[in-house]
């Protein structure tokens, strides 16, 4: 104990002992190092939330101030966000223990400044081509990339009895960015802003304004600032270390797949329902002003998981995940009562907007309970699969892992944002309504909780959890 306490804890923003585990150490020290990087991670990955989904609402407005684009390439300028931050995710996933916290956090939130100021100008110049939109869209995925790679940095900090709590604060209210956008982007493109330095509004012909560079100015002093925070404010810990090799051990983890579809099931369904919520809307029900109702359902799903988390720490995620999937099972049955049909050529509106409030509560609640399981798998796993390891290398091998798959789980469900609005279209497409899709994620819900009794939540689960 005594050689612990004299080992220097930081130098510079380099974290050379670090144990959160310790309940000496997290109580005297670690607890504030480990609250100031989770207060200073939020705000960096609430914009980057912001600036991904933002593209959604740029696009929509696009034919209105003078773009004159088929439905087939809006659709392709509203979806490659959703494919390039899914992407990047994968690529995200690793950089934590190659570049440090600390150094991540700053440059991928600066990187947002590039589609944030790329949007602003394009929009003004009735010239700018397709393909220049084309490029911003694929831009706007840094936004997305920018979640593994904070996930990651957060669970190495805290002590898995407080890892749920502090990954659905993380996550929670950074997915809050997605509301944040819908709110504030209606409200800042009907207004000078920034005045004669923000550039000149489109007059549309119904004699009303639009400033829609402000849907990407806007953001561009608050992602400055929250750049510049993180490179000063928030800390590289030396133990969270490794080669992109060390790291890919977890493509070889059984359980980080099974995670995968887990997570694509609560978190794939929160960003795709967000991303698809407006347009379903609208389709469905087109006697109702979709903006007024829109941003509701991220909010929801963001305030859930970021109130919840510390019900699986209490619980269990493996418990909570369970319940999760058979309460999304029923809103989804509920959403499909209420959409128009031959029987009810209106269906109803409140009944369909509560159940997928239902849903969109849910997937907050799932998104916090899947994060929780993966640190309590792994903690079970790594001393199974290394017997002969001593405790400090299982220690860190656990912690390594773990973070690498939260931020490849997180990958691979952020194709939700591509593939439910894509599901909606193909099944209206074919159908004239949106019920195929609905049902084709029931039936995915219904896998889901096998998959979680069979593994985690059963009594005699090879993983409880």
């Amino acid at each position: 104990m005594a050689q612990a306490a004299s080992t220097s804890v930081q130098t510079g923003h380099v974290l050379t002992d670090w144990r959160p585990e310790d309940p000496d150490f997290w109580n005297n020290r670690g607890k504030s190092i480990a609250a100031r990087n989770l207060w200073i991670s939020i705000p960096n990955l609430l914009l980057a939330f912001s600036v991904w989904m933002v593209w959604s609402v740029v696009v929509a407005k696009l034919p209105a101030i003078g773009f004159d684009y088929t439905t087939g390439q809006l659709f392709w300028l509203a979806a490659l966000p959703g494919l390039s931050g899914a992407t990047l995710r994968i690529f995200y996933s690793f950089m934590i223990p190659i570049f440090g916290g600390r150094k991540w956090t700053a440059l991928s939130s600066a990187s947002l400044l590039l589609p944030a100021l790329g949007i602003g100008f394009a929009v003004q110049n009735p010239e700018t081509p397709y393909a220049m939109f084309l490029v911003l869209a694929l831009l706007c995925g840094f936004g997305g990339g920018n979640f593994a790679s904070s996930m990651a940095n957060i669970n190495y900090f805290y002590p898995k009895k407080t890892k749920g709590n502090a990954l659905a604060l993380n996550a929670g209210l950074g997915n809050l960015g997605v509301s944040v956008m819908q709110f504030v982007v209606p409200m800042v493109i009907t207004a000078s802003v920034f005045g004669a330095i923000g550039g000149d509004p489109v007059t549309l012909q119904d004699g009303s304004q639009l400033w829609i560079q402000n849907a990407g100015f806007i953001w561009v002093p608050f992602i400055a600032i929250s750049a510049i925070a993180a490179w000063f404010g928030m800390n590289d810990i030396a133990d969270a270390k490794a080669s992109l090799g060390d790291q890919l051990s977890i493509l070889k983890r059984f359980h980080n797949w099974i995670m995968c579809i887990l997570y694509t099931g609560t978190f794939g369904s929160f960003i795709g329902y967000s991303a698809g919520f407006p347009l379903l809307m609208k389709t469905q029900f087109p006697d109702v002003n979709v903006l007024s109702y829109a941003f509701l359902g991220p909010l929801v799903g963001a305030l859930s998981r970021a109130a919840t988390g510390w019900v699986s720490d209490k619980f269990g995620g493996g418990r909570v995940t369970f319940w999760v999937f058979l309460g999304m099972i029923i809103a989804v049955w509920g959403v499909l009562q209420f959409l128009p049909s031959a029987a009810d050529a209106d269906g109803n509106f409140w009944g369909f907007f509560a159940c997928f409030m239902a849903l969109f509560f849910l997937t907050g609640v799932g998104n916090a309970s899947t994060f929780q399981m993966i640190p309590s798998i792994m903690k079970q796993e790594i001393p199974r699969l290394m017997p002969n390891a001593d405790a400090a290398l299982v220690q860190k091998t656990t912690e390594r892992e773990s973070a690498s798959i939260i931020a490849f789980t997180s990958a691979i469900a952020a194709y939700g944002a591509f593939f439910i609005p894509k599901a909606y279209g193909t099944s209206i497409s074919i159908t004239g309504a949106p019920n195929g899709a609905l049902w084709g994620f029931l039936g995915f819900y219904v896998l889901c909780v096998i998959i979680t009794w069979i593994f985690y939540s059963r009594k005699g689960a090879p993983v409880p959890c």
